[in-house]
Formats: structure tokens, sequence, C-alpha cells
């Protein structure tokens, strides 16, 4: 074991390299993957010492989800304030979404999560795409769809993508990219109708 994993950590540095270790397990073996024995073999620390920081499994999934929508609530913030002063790409918004829920794995975790009766570990990612969404109202274009039915949409095309979106589309003989596409058509309807003078 790296004697870097040995040294003491404060209970703070202690709880940060137990999530960022769940994390990398997500990635790598899924949610299944994502247990107090591996996160504690992974940090070098003890089964005793995790349950001391989050109580059990749950409590370290519910951590994680919590850093997981920090993180993809920030990245997608500042990608919509991106296309909103006219220096960003919707594809950017598009495609950060999708690879969040698929490739960052929340997606898969979130599914888990629901199927294993965890329903309330659910409520940060939650709350920050609420809250995100409460922040964007204000600078909606007139015309537009609500930012709340656009969220929505998006949200659940990129959750359906990462749980079956690629077997899906090869079964009907579409490429594996076309929910990205239709997700990312849907933005730009909203966006067009709202430039678009009335009738």
């Amino acid at each position: 074991m790296p004697s870097t994993l040995r040294k003491r950590l404060s209970p703070t540095e202690s709880r940060e390299a137990a999530v960022e270790a769940a994390r990398a397990l997500l990635i790598e073996s899924g949610p299944g993957g994502v247990t107090l024995k591996a996160v504690a073999a992974r940090v070098g620390r003890t089964h005793a010492n995790l349950l001391h920081h989050f109580g059990s499994a749950d409590g370290l999934h519910t951590a994680l989800i919590t850093r997981m929508a920090a993180d993809i609530v920030g990245t997608i913030r500042a990608a919509v304030l991106q296309v909103r002063s006219g220096d960003g790409d919707p594809r950017d918004v598009v495609e950060m979404t999708f690879d969040a829920f698929g490739k960052g794995g929340a997606g898969a975790l979130a599914s888990w999560m629901i199927l294993s009766g965890n329903t309330v570990a659910l409520d940060p990612i939650l709350t920050a795409i609420h809250d995100l969404v409460d922040e964007l109202a204000g600078g909606e274009l007139p015309g537009t769809r609500p930012i709340q039915e656009q969220t929505l949409t998006l949200v659940l095309m990129a959750l359906g993508d990462a749980l079956m979106g690629a077997p899906m589309a090869r079964a009907l003989g579409l490429p594996t990219t076309k929910a990205r596409e239709l997700a990312l058509d849907a933005l730009l309807a909203s966006k067009d109708a709202a430039a678009s003078p009335p009738a």
C-alpha cells in the first residue's frame, strides 16, 4: 500500500479521499462496485473508519451523488451561461449532460439507488438541478419553452441514453449518438422559436 495512503488525514481529507475513490470505482465497476470494503481498500483505511465517516453504504452513496451533483450542475451551469453570452455552443450543454449521466456514472448510480429503494439519496441531485433551473430561469428568452421543460427533456434523455441508449439505437438501426442529436434538436428548436418573429 503506498505510504501516501497511510498518512494521517483530517476527517475532511479522509472523507474527500473516500468519495473520490467511490467515484473512481463507480466508473470502473459500476454501482455494485461502490462498497465500503472496496472504498476502504482503495484509500488504505479500514471498514470501521468509513463507517465512522458515512454511517453506512447508503451514506457513502449519498455523499458520492452529492459530490457528483455539484460537479455536474457546475459544469452545465458554466456551459449554459456561455451559450447565453453568445460564446458557447448548445451542443456543449447536451454533450456535458449526456457524458455526466453516461461516462460519469450518474445515470447508473441513480438507477441503482432507485431500484434498491434508496430514493432519498437522489435528493441532492434533484435539489442541485432545481436550484440551477431557478437560477437560470431569469435569463430565458421570450418565446422559448420554459427552462423547466427543457431541463426535464434533456435530463430524462441523458438518463435513458446512459441506461440503454446505445443498444436501443443499434436495435433500431440508428447511430449510437442519435439520442444526443435528438436532444440537441429539441434544444435548438426552442431557441429558434424564440428567435423567429411572430406570424
